[in-house]
């Protein structure tokens, strides 16, 4: 059966992808992005401009995906209070909604909720490490209340479905996102020193793009479960430095190893590594595509940009 599918935030990196994933398997899909941290990028299905936290659109959709609110912590900073108004009225309109069209709604949370956890690996059962004042709180925040939305609405009937994901890349990203991965890859094909925050000893784990996107469709296509809502962690269980993540990024971009340090911002966490045997259970989903060839693709796309850009520079 064919579905109508509101994807918001659906113009960001990650929305897009999961706007293409879902035209092509069929669905009537659209997107609703308000572009206040994306492009207006051309695509084969409706896009509205429109953000969450003024009201829905009067049109009628089976599922939503909730991918509204930036990632990047130099743009979800840059405005914090609309950060948290798009975290709390942005869902609590979508919810509104759903109770009304009976739709079911994926909530795109975080492994930000974890905070900065004094555990080595996170599964969904820890209850994180966060502060509520600083320079991150209005995300990490925003996304816990999201979080706890969800719990409520589903009293209501509402069928909710909420992912915790972990950092994801791939091509399609921003070059000004301000995360490390899509920063380093632009410092190193630019021959610029790569940037590495404090000691570069913090990990992180990568999840590919399109492996992100099968995962968050797989749980919103997830039979009924005793319990629901629950959290369902999804990321790539691979964990690996920072300063290891430079090195790959130079030896795949074939540069030399250059890097500039600089000083670790608040509340930056220092390890992050998802637990994902809940996501292996419920939805027979595990990441396939491996660091390095992620990277190499993801690469192959700035160097595109780059060329891209140099030419209608006129370089």
């Amino acid at each position: 059966m064919k579905k109508r599918v509101l994807v918001t935030g659906g113009n960001g990196f990650l929305g897009y992808h999961l706007c293409q994933a879902l035209h092509d398997r069929g669905d009537s899909v659209i997107s609703l992005d308000n572009f206040s941290s994306s492009a207006e990028r051309k695509a084969p299905w409706p896009v509205l401009k429109r953000d969450i936290s003024e009201g829905m659109p009067d049109l009628t959709f089976n599922e939503i995906y909730n991918l509204a609110c930036p990632a990047s912590p130099p743009r979800y900073q840059a405005s914090p209070l609309k950060t948290l108004d798009t975290c709390y009225t942005g869902l609590r309109n979508v919810l509104d909604y759903a109770v009304a069209a009976k739709a079911k709604v994926l909530q795109a949370s975080t492994s930000e909720v974890y905070g900065d956890p004094d555990v080595t690996e996170q599964d969904e059962s820890y209850l994180g490490l966060v502060r509520t004042m600083g320079p991150r709180a209005c995300y990490d925040e925003g996304k816990r209340v999201a979080e706890t939305l969800m719990y409520e609405y589903a009293k209501l009937g509402v069928v909710c479905r909420v992912a915790r994901i972990f950092n994801t890349y791939g091509p399609g990203m921003d070059v000004n996102d301000g995360r490390v991965v899509s920063n380093f890859i632009c410092q190193a094909i630019r021959g610029e020193p790569l940037t590495i925050y404090g000691d570069g000893r913090q990990t992180r784990s990568f999840c590919y793009v399109s492996d992100m996107v099968r995962g968050l469709i797989a749980l919103m296509d997830m039979p009924a479960q005793s319990g629901e809502p629950f959290p369902v962690n999804l990321g790539n269980p691979e964990e690996v430095s920072i300063s290891e993540l430079a090195c790959r990024v130079t030896i795949l971009a074939g540069v030399q190893f250059c890097a500039a340090n600089s000083a670790l911002p608040q509340d930056d966490p220092k390890v992050r590594k998802p637990a994902i045997s809940l996501a292996g259970t419920l939805l027979d989903w595990r990441p396939t595509v491996s660091l390095t060839d992620g990277l190499t693709k993801t690469i192959e796309y700035f160097r595109a940009v780059d060329r891209s850009d140099n030419v209608q520079a006129g370089q």
